[in-house]
C-alpha cells in the first residue's frame, strides 16, 4: 500500500512543470521588489534588448545588457560610482506568469543569490 502510494505522489508532482516564457521580459517597463534582511527593496526600470535604466531610492543606473540566453543576463553598470557597482550582476529568470517573473541575481563569480519578483508595468 506504501508503495502504490509513493508511485502516486510522484506521477503527480512529475506532472507539475513551472512555466519559464523569458522572452516576454526582455524589454519593457518593470517594477521590482526585493527581500533583504527582512526589508523591502523596490524599484522601476526599463530595459531594452542592450539596455537598463533603473530608479531605485530616487537614483538613476544604467546598465548594459549581455543576454547568455533567453533566461539569463549580465548587467554591466555604465558609469560606477564605486567598487561595489564595477562588479557584473548575473540575473536568472526562474520562473514567469502573465505579469511578472521570479528570479534570482547575484554578482558574477559569486555563490550567494538574493530572489526577488518583477512585474510588469506596460
Amino acid at each position: 500500500m506504501k508503495f502504490l502510494f509513493l508511485i502516486l505522489l510522484l506521477s503527480v508532482v512529475s506532472c507539475y512543470e513551472t512555466t519559464r516564457d523569458c522572452k516576454d521580459y526582455k524589454t519593457g517597463e518593470f517594477y521590482s521588489e526585493v527581500i533583504i534582511n527582512d526589508e523591502l527593496f523596490t524599484s522601476k526600470f526599463k530595459r531594452t534588448n542592450e539596455l537598463q535604466v533603473e530608479v531605485y531610492n530616487n537614483k538613476i543606473d544604467s546598465s548594459k545588457l549581455r543576454w547568455i540566453n533567453d533566461c539569463e543576463v549580465i548587467f554591466k553598470t555604465i558609469k560606477p560610482k564605486n567598487m561595489a557597482e564595477q562588479k557584473d550582476i548575473h540575473l536568472k529568470i526562474l520562473t514567469t506568469t502573465d505579469s511578472s517573473y521570479t528570479y534570482e541575481y547575484s554578482y558574477v563569480g559569486e555563490t550567494k543569490k538574493q530572489k526577488g519578483i518583477a512585474y510588469r508595468v506596460k
